[in-house]
């Protein structure tokens, strides 16, 4: 049974993860697991450094928890905060990572551990109805994914912050700290609702999905700072 732990910035204050942590009871079920994310979504996409996850990391171990990461976007994290990937992976017990989003291959995500533990997965894979076969045509551009790409993600960042700083020029909100390739966007201090936003970019020929008053925007590979100077200018003129 999940429990949500509040964070500041997608980061979960220790004391908070060990008041979570259920007492041994016979009515409660058995807290065994941690979960963190790096890049944190909902917080904009903001990277948690080696060190905050080595401080949940050390909590998980005080009650004896296994760690997994949502790193999703893992290698994002790694470039914002120049390190090697590794430094972060080193706080976990068992990752996800995707190899489309930022690392743009077309589909494919990874599941990493220790050997006993993925022996373990592949099992409940094949339970639950998971395989594939003559998956290398898929396998291939993963590979790419995995090797060539991490070294491109600093562009996304770049134009995402360019993005960000145009569209606040325009007088639309940008609600987060601008780290990787996330801008959360409001733009009812325009007057605009959804059905304008998607208007506005339907019209330009971009496909964008605004909900309420903000939406997310997600640079990625493909998209280049022409394209963003580009949407600006066009946004601009349609307000």
């Amino acid at each position: 049974m999940a429990r949500t732990i509040p964070g500041k910035d997608g980061y979960m204050n220790p004391d908070d993860i060990r008041a979570a942590v259920r007492a041994d009871n016979i009515h409660y079920p058995k807290t065994t697991l941690l979960c963190m994310e790096n890049t944190h979504n909902s917080a904009g996409g903001i990277a948690l450094t080696p060190e905050q996850m080595k401080s949940n990391y050390d909590v998980a171990k005080e009650y004896g928890l296994g760690v997994h990461l949502d790193g999703a976007r893992i290698f994002n994290a790694a470039v914002a905060l120049k390190v090697d990937v590794k430094k972060l992976a080193q706080y976990t017990d068992t990752i996800q990572l995707c190899l489309s989003k930022g690392l743009s291959a077309p589909v494919g995500s990874l599941v990493v551990g220790p050997k006993d533990v993925m022996d373990r997965a592949r099992k409940y894979r094949k339970m639950l109805g998971g395989g594939m076969r003559q998956a290398g045509i898929i396998a291939a551009p993963g590979l790419i994914a995995l090797t060539k790409m991490p070294k491109r993600l600093e562009e996304d960042h770049k134009n995402a912050k360019l993005l960000a700083a145009g569209l606040s020029k325009l007088g639309i909100k940008v609600v987060n700290d601008v780290q990787t390739n996330m801008v959360y966007v409001d733009f009812s201090p325009i007057g605009w609702t959804a059905e304008d936003w998607n208007k506005a970019c339907a019209d330009m020929g971009w496909k964008s999905r605004g909900y309420g008053t903000g939406t997310r925007l997600v640079t990625h590979y493909g998209i280049e700072e022409e394209d963003i100077k580009g949407f600006l200018d066009g946004i601009a003129k349609k307000i």
